[in-house]
């Protein structure tokens, strides 16, 4: 059978990739790809993104089934074009995808069904937040409506933080229409975690746990980003932890939706906040797999991805169960210059090592031209490293980190340090 993949980044070269293992797969198609999708001989990359062109090409190529890796398209209504002519796609439609693509519809949202998160208000008049933040005070979160990718969000640790990313969003419009409105909410203590799941619109299959790193610099510093790096599984989330996610979080979140006459399908990801005494709450939902968390979730899966993609489609996600590699995958992201602010393009990429059991390399912003690979983008590459502890998956990550080069290549030295503190 044949399968296309939409994205161009990370986590689309990881589905694409785990996809083109199953012993029923003729081909995978990715839209539009990359440099390291197009290097792959099992991968096709295609130059189509409209979602209307794509539907043309899966019905004149005959593909089973296609795969949506990022958020845009899903805003955009690929889903809905999709469904409106009987093609299977697993993803949310435009309606359902407006948990990630509004903020401020997801945070009713959560408030309508009880579901645990920050306290928040909403607004498009910057005197009303401008005198909101002076009332609340500092540490305090603002946040854009509308999709930024990863940028619309500002945890300002002082006021003048908090109203300069205000003045940023409403007043000076640097965010377009994604910060027209904002989302203004109170500051959560505690260590994130990424709780990913599969839904088919009533069951609800969940992933490998996963943390990712936000922030620029070791130690956490520096600013937020798309993310830095990730690993699996995250040991924060034990096993009573996970099943109070899914009793109070994702379960809620799926039969609301459904109540709400927008039942959800797709992959569903509740970043978490989990407070010292144990209590999660969600920052926010996304309508896909995360990206850096796809690489270490997907160099873990053992099960045939295009079966469970099939029941996904299918609605029989019940009758799946995944199996997991038992070792730590961890992923370090190697980033462009200047990135996130204005990412340097064009630099030739050298010395990426051969896929090895215990590692292997995926390509976000990579573009391939007469047969050499160069940067095209702020996230550049992440390298997965597998092990039988978070140290030696970490230790095996950064070995091959070191032999890959690119001009002003950024990248944290601590992926996995909460984990490591841990042990």
């Amino acid at each position: 059978m044949k399968i296309l993949v939409v994205g161009s980044g990370g986590r689309e070269h990881a589905l694409a990739w785990k996809l083109a293992q199953s012993k029923k797969i003729q081909m995978v198609y990715v839209a539009p790809g990359n440099g390291g999708t197009a290097l792959d001989p099992c991968l096709v990359n295609i130059n189509i993104t409209d979602p209307s062109a794509l539907a043309d090409f899966v019905e004149k190529e005959h593909i089973a089934l296609t795969v949506v890796g990022p958020e845009t398209p899903l805003a955009l209504g690929i889903v809905n074009i999709f469904n409106s002519r009987s093609l299977k796609i697993f993803g949310p439609t435009k309606e359902a995808a407006q948990l990630e693509s509004s903020k401020d519809f997801a945070k009713s949202f959560m408030q309508h069904h009880a579901i645990p998160t920050a306290k928040y208000q909403t607004f498009s008049d910057p005197r009303a937040a401008h005198a909101y933040i002076d009332q609340q005070g500092a540490p305090i979160v603002i946040k854009a409506d509308g999709l930024a990718a990863g940028k619309g969000v500002v945890v300002a640790m002082n006021l003048d933080d908090a109203h300069g990313a205000v003045d940023m969003m409403l007043s000076d419009n640097k965010l377009g229409n994604a910060g027209a409105r904002v989302v203004i909410e109170e500051f959560l203590l505690g260590e994130e975690a990424s709780f990913i799941v599969m839904v088919d619109g009533k069951n609800i299959l969940p992933l490998a746990t996963s943390q990712d790193h936000k922030r620029l610099k070791d130690h956490d510093e520096g600013p937020n980003t798309g993310g830095m790096g990730a690993y699996s599984p995250a040991p924060i989330v034990t096993p009573a932890l996970h099943a109070r996610v899914m009793r109070e979080i994702i379960v809620p979140t799926v039969q609301g939706m459904a109540k709400d006459g927008i039942p959800f399908t797709g992959f569903l990801y509740a970043g978490l906040m989990i407070d010292p005494q144990g209590n999660p709450k969600t920052l926010e939902f996304n309508c896909r797999m995360g990206d850096p968390e796809t690489q270490p979730i997907m160099a873990r899966l053992k099960s045939d991805l295009v079966t469970v993609m099939e029941h996904a489609v299918n609605g029989t996600l019940d009758a799946v169960e995944l199996e997991w590699d038992r070792r730590t995958a961890l992923g370090v992201v190697l980033a462009a210059a200047n990135y996130p602010d204005t990412p340097q393009k064009g630099d030739a990429i050298t010395g990426i090592p051969p896929e090895t059991s215990e590692c292997v390399t995926f390509h976000a912003g990579t573009t391939l031209e007469n047969g050499k690979l160069s940067t095209s983008g702020g996230r550049v590459l992440c390298v997965v490293g597998l092990g039988d502890s978070v140290k030696m998956a970490q230790r095996q990550a950064y070995d091959n980190v070191d032999k890959i080069h690119f001009a002003g290549a950024q990248l944290r030295r601590d992926i996995g340090w909460r984990a490591i503190k841990l042990h």
